[in-house]
């Protein structure tokens, strides 16, 4: 994955100390056109760790972050989506890097809709993209199924926090 230029800046001044930095994650769903019931889900499998998660980025300075999301999904997989609505934030746990780099997420998660194109790895962030029923989901990690949960459910507020 590469280093965003603000963040390699910042690691010149502070080498692998932590960094609190604000972070996106766009669950994209769309109506399935096989004529089962419910939504696909678009995921991406990391090109750094192998894992299968929805779509997610850092949001760089000065962009608000349901911009990033859309963003992130364009790059990483070449679909064009809107945001629906902002459904959960949270501070993540620390993440140590094989480099040594530390950092903490604080992740604003949206529900987004597909809007057009065809899924395919964007830029390098990914290795495969691809459309998913909530029954065909790949392995992941907990907390990437806790947000695609939370973005299946009704137009609730905002969940704030683990």
């Amino acid at each position: 994955m590469p280093i965003p230029p603000y963040v390699a800046h910042l690691r010149t001044m502070v080498g692998h100390d932590l960094l609190w930095l604000p972070g996106c994650t766009a669950v994209v769903l769309r109506e399935r056109g096989d004529g089962c019931s419910g939504p696909e889900v678009l995921l991406v499998r990391r090109s750094d760790n192998g894992e299968w998660t929805p779509v997610g980025g850092i949001v760089d300075p000065g962009e608000d972050p349901h911009v990033a999301a859309v963003r992130e999904v364009l790059e990483e997989t070449c679909v064009v989506a809107e945001v629906e609505r902002l459904v959960w934030v949270s501070a993540e746990a620390e993440v140590r890097y094989p480099n040594g780099d530390r950092a903490q997420y604080l992740d604003h998660t949206f529900r987004c809709r597909w809007v057009s194109g065809e899924p395919r790895p964007g830029e390098d962030e990914a290795t495969e993209v691809g459309w998913f029923g909530m029954d065909d989901l790949p392995p992941m990690q907990q907390r990437f199924l806790d947000r695609i949960a939370r973005a299946l459910e009704g137009p609730a507020g905002v969940r704030l926090g683990r």
